[in-house]
């Protein structure tokens, strides 16, 4: 709680029309504030009139959830009730709504708490919550504040509240803080996936890992599944182990990224939210009349978009599930006419349709092209193997570098110098320096376990490094 001081009222009042320039009272609670705290509450009344309150002896933990539910392993949402006292002021009714316009700064603004409550004393009157954080006493009002108090003729004298907090009151990462050991990291972020919230839980974590899940449902509107991934991506299907912590057992899910609808089996395809930027960066390049080899489609966020501009797509992916969203995906964003869709290995693809296609693209009638053709490889922990595929891939007479198409090929890097890294490996499996027919663009950074859309660290590692190379074939 709070403490009062106490003091004379015929020394220290101040009144109404001093209200506006308190130099002098300013200085009597700078005193007043060292002295020793003197709490009073009347037990039978929710509030009363607090003169002063000592700013140094407020509890900084105010708002957290009560120390015993450290170490709870099992939600139990009655434990999170706790009561604080609140500065409150006294209003008539009918001037609420306008006070409330100059009081933003001052009034509480918690989740799920109202800012006006009734006064359980005066039907005619409304307590308006404040922050404790802010208002100590009717001088920390600022001159904006006291003069609409003073216009509205409300007092300034602040009285306090009891105002019991609950479970619904208190923040995800304000729970888990309370409720995992002292010190140790709280996962409050996820990458979500329509219904879905996918964490990544580090292994002090892992105790708590059920009530953790079962938080990120209650705090999080429209999720009502919380998985945990269980192993790394599988480089043949890049898709991954997971554990329902809480929640829906369903996995099947629609997301939006981009203006585009996707449905997918979360548990046997790869979807990652944190790549929107990136797919909508590329499908940017390609112009009306285009050409897109995606080799590593997963269920469409490459091909969709580029289809959508009147581009021709080849869309190739070897997991079978991807396959077949990649299809339903295509057809419900109409675009299933403009994308051949393939179920091979990415070397098979290349050396297949793709070499057939280009070997057209270069024919007699090659000089008249005026379309660009783009070859996308979104497969970072191999991709860059793949390009061995390249050489020697066309037969024929050389041709220009315009007609080659640009290959965007992706990769992770942990080297200080991410893109002369890349750039140098890429190099080394086609037989060539890059330096001067290459660039390199960074997507993001990631942890090894790739952390939580909303809470991602760097750690000094580079990662998903993305290298546009042009003209290597």
């Amino acid at each position: 709680g709070f403490s009062r001081i106490l003091f004379k009222v015929e020394t220290c009042r101040i009144s109404e029309s001093e209200s506006l320039a308190p130099l002098a009272w300013t200085s009597q609670i700078q005193k007043l504030s060292r002295a020793p705290g003197i709490f009073l509450l009347d037990q039978r009344r929710r509030f009363s009139t607090m003169t002063e309150i000592e700013t140094n002896q407020r509890d900084s933990e105010l708002f957290s959830p009560p120390s015993n539910v450290r170490g709870m392993t099992k939600l139990d949402r009655t434990a999170f009730k706790k009561t604080v006292t609140i500065p409150v002021l006294k209003v008539r009714k009918e001037i609420v709504n306008k006070l409330m316009r100059s009081l933003k700064r001052a009034a509480l603004q918690r989740p799920g708490i109202k800012r006006v409550i009734e006064d359980p004393e005066d039907e005619e009157s409304r307590l308006v919550m404040l922050d404790p954080y802010k208002i100590f006493t009717d001088g920390s009002f600022e001159r904006a504040e006291l003069s609409i108090l003073k216009q509205l003729n409300v007092s300034p004298q602040i009285h306090k509240y009891n105002l019991e907090l609950t479970y619904e009151n208190f923040k995800s990462e304000e729970i888990l803080r309370a409720v995992l050991p002292e010190g140790q990291d709280v996962t409050s972020g996820f990458s979500r996936v329509g219904h879905i919230a996918h964490l990544n839980l580090r292994d002090h974590q892992l105790p708590f890992k059920h009530l953790i899940g079962q938080v990120m449902i209650d705090k999080n509107p429209g999720i009502t599944s919380a998985v945990n991934k269980i192993n790394n991506i599988d480089n043949t299907y890049r898709n991954f182990q997971m554990e329902v912590l809480s929640g829906e057992e369903n996995m099947m899910t629609k997301v939006r990224e981009n203006g585009y609808t996707y449905e997918l089996d979360f548990s046997k395809v790869y979807w990652n939210p944190r790549l929107s930027t990136e797919h909508s960066r590329i499908t940017e390049l390609l112009k009306s009349g285009d050409v897109l080899f995606d080799v590593f489609a997963g269920v469409g966020p490459f091909a969709i978009p580029v289809a959508k501009k009147n581009c021709t797509v080849f869309a190739n992916d070897l997991n079978p599930e991807s396959h077949k969203w990649l299809l339903h995906n295509c057809k419900l964003n109409k675009v299933d006419q403009k994308v051949k869709v393939f179920n091979l290995d990415g070397k098979d693809f290349l050396q297949g349709p793709v070499r057939e296609e280009l070997m057209q693209q270069l024919g007699p009638l090659s000089k008249e092209r005026k379309h660009s053709v783009h070859i996308v490889m979104n497969l970072p922990a191999k991709a860059i193997e793949f390009l061995s595929v390249f050489k020697l891939l066309l037969d024929g007479p050389p041709c220009g570098i315009e007609l080659l198409p640009i290959v965007h090929c992706y990769s992770f890097s942990k080297d200080p110098n991410p893109a002369k890294d890349v750039q140098q490996r890429a190099g080394a499996v086609l037989g060539i320096s890059l330096e001067a027919c290459s660039s390199v663009h960074l997507v993001r950074n990631v942890n090894q376990d790739d952390p939580p859309l909303k809470r991602q660290k760097t750690d000094k590692v580079f990662s998903e490094e993305k290298t546009q190379i042009a003209s290597v074939t």
